[in-house]
């Protein structure tokens, strides 16, 4: 399975990204806060809510029977045992009444709380760009599988978010967002139950060779489709080199949306797209979360009609100096 090669400028990168402090003043305008479980009351309501029996009924995609299992660069289970599983967890959540999940991970923050995922899964409109809402009951679980909770649960205390993005969900280079969780019902913090938490990175190049991870709950391949890894019950990965998404005339992309081949579906937004990753540790560094699916030519311009010599791409925001850092300032300083 592919490899990152570390590339030197990671470690400043990671380093910068370590040190960041403090919101300075010109960062305000630019992240939307929200209080989403704050009292005990609150808090006690979203694990109250999230039972096994609804995680379990919640709806996967179709399954081909017979088809045999699949795996590949585009999309993967991976062996547990590593960091991956105490760091990249499944983010559960209730939009406009509907049971919902996406993909987070933890990520090193000096209050030891701090997770990143999708925009779009702590704030969405309706489908026609109307009722802008944030979402609801959010729960954290790390290291998801099969339904249990090695790590315990988390509940989501507040969001942090752009404020381009709230007021307008078609500007994708926005669509990214930042969680900061309660303590457990034991008052432990999130990164000290798991005794991990990924570097972020902000500002690397997207051409790095990446690894894309998500717990999706649906798959387009026959040989991906009704395995637990593309039911929501386990992670899966995809992994190569990522291209840009080049958009055209017709369907405007703003620069930076980057991603590799995948199969992963719905399910897996929000989840990291890692660069510099080691398969035996489970570390990498954060660039970038997946945020939407698009179809590419072999030559990397964009195919619309999805014909037989299309690839589907987990395209996603590549982490800036101007959107990330005053989302992440501000939420590891809470």
């Amino acid at each position: 399975m592919f490899q990152a090669t570390k590339i030197p400028v990671l470690a400043a990168a990671v380093l910068a990204a370590a040190a960041l402090g403090a919101t300075p003043a010109h960062a305000a305008g630019t992240v939307v806060t929200h209080d989403l479980a704050v009292t005990a009351a609150q808090r006690q309501a979203v694990l109250d809510y999230w039972t096994p029996e609804r995680i379990a009924a919640m709806p996967t995609g179709p399954s081909t029977p017979g088809a045999p299992p699949a795996d590949g660069p585009d999309g993967a289970g991976f062996a547990p045992g590593t960091a991956v599983d105490r760091t990249i967890g499944r983010l559960f959540f209730v939009d406009r009444g509907e049971d919902e999940s996406c993909t987070a991970t933890l990520v090193a923050a000096a209050n030891r709380s701090t997770v990143v995922t999708g925009g779009h899964c702590v704030h969405t409109m309706d489908l026609i760009g109307n009722d802008p809402q944030w979402t609801d009951k959010l729960l954290f679980v790390p290291g998801f599988r099969d339904n249990t909770r090695p790590y315990g649960a988390f509940v989501a205390r507040t969001a942090f978010a752009d404020t381009t993005w709230v007021s307008d969900d078609q500007q994708s280079g926005h669509d990214q967002a930042f969680l900061v969780l309660n303590p457990d019902e034991h008052g432990r913090r999130a990164a000290d139950v798991t005794r991990a938490a990924q570097p972020l990175g902000i500002g690397l190049p997207g051409s790095l060779p990446a690894q894309e991870f998500g717990y999706p709950r649906a798959a387009k391949q026959p040989g991906h489709q009704g395995r637990p890894e593309f039911t929501g019950q386990r992670a899966a990965h995809c992994w190569g080199q990522p291209k840009e998404n080049p958009g055209n005339d017709e369907v405007p992309v703003p620069r930076g949306q980057w991603g590799v081949p995948c199969d992963m579906g719905g399910g897996a937004s929000g989840g990291p797209r890692l660069t510099a990753f080691s398969e035996k540790t489970g570390y990498g560094v954060v660039v970038g979360v997946d945020t939407e699916a698009w179809y590419l030519h072999a030559d990397g311009s964009l195919c619309l009609d999805q014909t037989p010599d299309c690839t589907r791409y987990l395209f996603g925001p590549q982490f800036t100096t101007a959107v990330t850092e005053p989302l992440y300032q501000r939420a590891a300083a809470a």
